[in-house]
């Protein structure tokens, strides 16, 4: 189910649309007196409503879409249109629920306002993720397909077109059909002109048509022909939305063909088609889409009419859409006969051509490169890699490659041969130059690193000295080493820089391995702490939270006045990795904070807004929340009961020991779906992700719960049903019944992000 909401500042147009469509049908009406008011008295209901606020978005307009091929009743229909609206905050609002039956696909228009009784404007946020996670909920209750989460990125359906009729009034049936397909592509392209929308909006049957006053205003009319027999008279921009007339679009065509990006994307364009030009021979024209497409990475769409082809049109990924006219006169199609003008002649690459070289040398560094991604990185950097590799090591990343497998395809057959030589030949060549490159930045990397232990050290970051070994700790949360007063890399002793520290003694405990993910962020997060400055924070992700975790030792040594520091930084990252993770299930402002909740974090009010604070920093360390957000947060009603209601939540996480980082990485490896890692955790390590529930009965449903029982199956048949039935208390346990403590010895997903084997600190401390 697909749900659209379109707010705006009158409500008669919509409504003449709503209530004029032939066979709708009005399923109900939500806070009126009666269900027996007739649709023109609802209509001034609304409108006298409406008029009490001087907002612009007064009304909202909202349409629940079935897939094609689903089916409701008139009553289920009903029901979910009236609990979406109870969902979405409109509970008390008065609204109507009218059934369309225009189209081919099952839907409802549903009409509203956002102003209250008392004349305040509803206090809604975060619509499209609450409708999101509402619509989901309503899916799964129902029993509905579910709609896509993610922005789909092929054309718009041409079939939803209105059925066809004969001499129907242009107002009935077309508006909405208009609205939606417009708003779509206005949407995705950064259209420059109406003629540029008219060609974009052609395939769906939408003609346009462009008037200009004495004055210079420009105004437009769209009109629907679908060539069988079913022509719409034109209706009047305004008429179809406000933001579809003439000198509304022209405004934001102005902006557009305004832009400075416009002549970069050009540019690059440009250079982008010559380069393909120069590597091929020939091109037939019916293989230039594909052959762009492959080679460049651009989408092209050839243009034809009754002669043939005439051109293409390229639809860049900056949203812009160019002619090949548009670009430079040279590349047009008719220009380059040599090229293009061979008759039936097959795609060809000209492997005379420097170009062609080029993409030998680039493919070759691109096998190379690949070859050691595919290796384990502690073996050494990749300029060791490539000194050691000789061609047929290469030989499967090259079949392997796409690169690879282009130009292969495209060199003529009596030249196979010859390409394949030509690999071969050219492998020293690249191999050399690619490892003084490589080795070139490694020595950079490994100076920066040395640099920033300087800062790190003078800024007294960590409490960490020389005598005891503990600055060793240091050098390997940054992926270096010590050893007779030569720093390096830990996995290389290639690149040295020399630092006279004398014999250092080691910690009593080091972690034998660090993921590099982790090396990165860490690096990151003391650039941003010894450099006192935000420019590397938007650079950290949710991963920064676990650095404690991962560095136990380092982190415990972290002097105060950094660690309140580093904990906000923390917590900023983390929040905004998981307000995109919640987006599913939140379907308002209580469900946002339920969810921090479940994971160990909680609100606190001040007078400069909303702070979150967690179970795992100190009580001094907090990240401030946007201003929207606060605002979405102050929405709700009960709002100070909702805050007490936080307490019984973190206490409860305090009281089972549940304040360790361990307990939010397992939930963090559990929202991104990595079931066999957070099943080893469960089953061996007893630790229990702190997630809210409905989130983990998400991903129950979604194949944890099949992970659970695949690893029982994976062991012995005394261990396999001692793991089923802890299993089966682990289910349960999360989903808040009581737990089973026999522990499990079996390991078979240790590796770098779940082996906790070692002994780990408690975080950063508790703190309500």
């Amino acid at each position: 189910m697909i749900g659209k909401i379109i707010y705006g500042e009158t409500c008669t147009g919509t409504l003449n649309y709503v209530f004029g469509k032939k066979g709708m049908q009005i399923l109900g009406y939500g806070n009126t007196f009666s269900q027996s008011i007739s649709p023109k008295f609802f209509g001034s209901l609304l409108h006298f409503q409406g008029q009490r606020n001087a907002t612009k978005n007064r009304y909202a307009h909202i349409s629940l879409n079935l897939p094609h091929g689903e089916h409701l009743d008139d009553k289920t229909f009903l029901k979910i249109s009236e609990e979406y609206m109870e969902n979405m905050g409109y509970g008390e609002q008065p609204y109507v629920v009218v059934r369309h039956t225009d189209t081919e696909h099952e839907h409802v228009h549903i009409v509203t306002t956002n102003v209250k009784e008392n004349g305040k404007v509803l206090r809604i946020f975060n619509s499209h993720r609450r409708s999101m996670a509402t619509r989901q909920h309503l899916e799964k209750k129902y029993g509905l397909k579910p709609a896509p989460i993610t922005k789909r990125k092929e054309q718009l359906p041409i079939h939803r077109l209105p059925e066809l009729q004969t001499g129907a009034d242009a107002t009935q049936g077309t508006r909405y059909y208009l609205q939606d397909v417009l708003n779509s592509i206005n949407q995705k392209y950064k259209v420059r002109s109406f003629e540029e929308l008219a060609r974009l909006v052609k395939p769906y049957h939408i003609q346009v048509k462009t008037t200009k006053t004495e004055s210079g205003r420009v105004g437009v009319k769209y009109g629907l022909n679908n060539q069988k027999g079913y022509q719409t008279s034109f209706i009047n921009g305004s008429e179809v939305h406000r933001n579809l007339s003439g000198p509304k679009l022209q405004k934001v065509f102005d902006i557009h063909s305004k832009s400075k990006l416009l002549p970069m994307n050009r540019k690059r364009l440009l250079k982008q088609i010559e380069t393909t030009y120069d590597l091929f021979q020939t091109i037939h024209p019916h293989d230039l889409e594909e052959v762009v497409k492959e080679y460049q990475d651009i989408d092209i769409k050839l243009d034809k009419n009754e002669n043939g082809i005439e051109g293409y049109t390229i639809h860049d990924k900056s949203m812009y859409v160019f002619r090949a006219r548009e670009l430079s006169p040279k590349i047009r199609m008719q220009k380059r006969l040599d090229i293009f003008g061979n008759g039936n002649e097959p795609t060809r690459i000209d492997t005379e051509s420097k170009q062609f070289k080029l993409e030998v040398q680039k493919t070759i560094k691109e096998a190379l490169i690949t070859s050691y991604l595919k290796s384990p990185k502690e073996n050494g950097l990749l300029s060791e890699h490539i000194m050691t590799k000789g061609f047929g090591n290469i030989v499967p990343s090259l079949k392997a490659s796409e690169k690879f497998r282009f130009l292969e395809r495209y060199v003529p057959t009596t030249k196979q041969e010859e390409f394949r030589k030509l690999l071969s030949t050219v492998f020293p060549i690249v191999k050399e130059r690619l490892c003084e490159v490589e080795t070139k930045k490694e020595k950079a990397v490994l100076q920066g690193k040395f640099d920033l232990i300087g800062k790190v050290l003078k800024n007294k970051i960590f409490d960490v000295g020389t005598e005891q070994g503990s600055v060793r700790l240091l050098f390997q949360s940054l992926g270096v080493k010590y050893n007779d007063n030569q720093l390096s890399f830990t996995n290389s002793n290639r690149h040295t820089v020399p630092v006279e520290l004398g014999k250092l003694s080691f910690p009593k405990e080091m972690e034998n391995y660090v993921s590099s993910g982790f090396v990165r962020q860490n690096h990151l997060m003391l650039e941003t702490l010894s450099e006192k400055s935000s420019e590397n924070s938007t650079k950290l992700t949710a991963t920064a939270m676990f650095l404690p975790m991962i560095f136990p030792k380092l982190y415990n040594r972290m002097n105060p006045e950094h660690k309140k520091r580093y904990e906000s930084l923390a917590l900023s990252a983390y929040v905004k990795s998981a307000e995109r993770t919640h987006a599913p299930f939140e379907k308002s402002a209580k469900d946002y904070i339920a969810l921090f909740n479940g994971k160990g974090f909680y609100f606190t009010r001040g007078e400069k807004g909303f702070k979150i604070k967690s179970i795992y920093t100190g009580n001094e360390s907090s990240h401030t929340l946007s201003k929207r957000t606060s605002l979405y947060l102050n929405a709700i009603p009960d709002l100070a009961k909702v805050l007490l209601e936080q307490q019984p939540v973190i206490k409860n996480l305090l009281e089972e020991g549940r304040n360790d980082l361990k307990n939010l990485w397992v939930g963090h490896l559990l929202e991104k779906g990595l079931y066999d890692k957070v099943t080893y955790m469960l089953t061996a390590e007893n630790v229990r992700p702190n997630l809210h529930r409905k989130v983990i009965q998400h991903h129950m449903d979604n194949g944890f719960r099949r992970s659970l029982v695949q690893v029982s199956q994976r062991q012995s048949s005394i261990k396999r049903n001692r793991a089923l039935r802890k299993g089966v208390y682990v289910i349960d346990n999360l989903l808040g019944g009581s737990g089973y403590k026999e522990e499990e010895l079996f390991n078979g997903f240790k590796d770098e992000f779940t082996d906790f084997t070692k002994p780990r600190s408690k975080g950063m401390g508790p703190s309500l």
